[in-house]
């Protein structure tokens, strides 16, 4: 056996030792997921601070790097650019609906152009096998963001939770999944 598949199989093997971890794992994110469903107002809430906590750090960081660059063009370019992240990021804090019903409507509409996207070049490639699936997953797709966009702004305080508790589930089940694979 090659040196690459010696490798390979030693870290397979580590990680097949470490199984309980993974379904361990993937309890504590269904459980996670369960709370969320039960309060989709608060896992909004909760979406919105870890995405204006994002933004913080991603202002501040481009800030510092402001101070970096060498031209007064880039400089002020970056030191813009960081002090608008760092705005959104306060902004996500100190109004975290509003701002749950900006981000709302941006889903929806990314959804929607996405979707809309992914039917146009699944039909497209009509002649190929699976065309059907890309227009199906880009119908569905646009549906979804067309269901939002027609219930906002009332459902900006449920839409994330919802997305975030359905993640939460969806890895959970995975990780367990991963977990008991490991364990055969």
């Amino acid at each position: 056996m090659t040196l690459h598949g010696d490798v390979l199989k030693d870290a397979i093997g580590q990680t097949r030792a470490k199984w309980g971890w993974f379904v361990g794992l993937g309890v504590l994110l269904l459980i996670l997921g369960g709370i969320a469903f039960g309060n989709l107002f608060i896992a909004t809430v909760a979406s919105i601070y870890v995405v204006g906590w994002l933004m913080l750090m991603a202002g501040i960081i481009e800030i510092m790097h402001a101070f970096g660059v060498k031209t007064w063009t880039r400089f002020f370019y970056w030191l813009l650019s960081g002090l608008l992240y760092a705005v959104a990021g306060f902004f996500a804090f100190y109004n975290p609906l509003l701002a749950s019903a900006v981000l709302t409507f941006l889903l929806a509409v990314a959804l929607l152009a996405s979707g809309v996207l992914r039917a146009w070049v699944g039909y497209r490639h009509r002649p190929e096998k699976g065309w059907g699936w890309l227009v199906a997953a880009g119908v569905i797709s646009a549906l979804a963001g067309l269901v939002i966009a027609m219930g906002w702004p009332v459902n900006s305080v449920w839409v994330l939770g919802l997305f975030l508790a359905v993640d939460l589930i969806f890895q959970g089940w995975a990780f367990i999944a991963i977990g008991l694979a490991l364990k055969k």
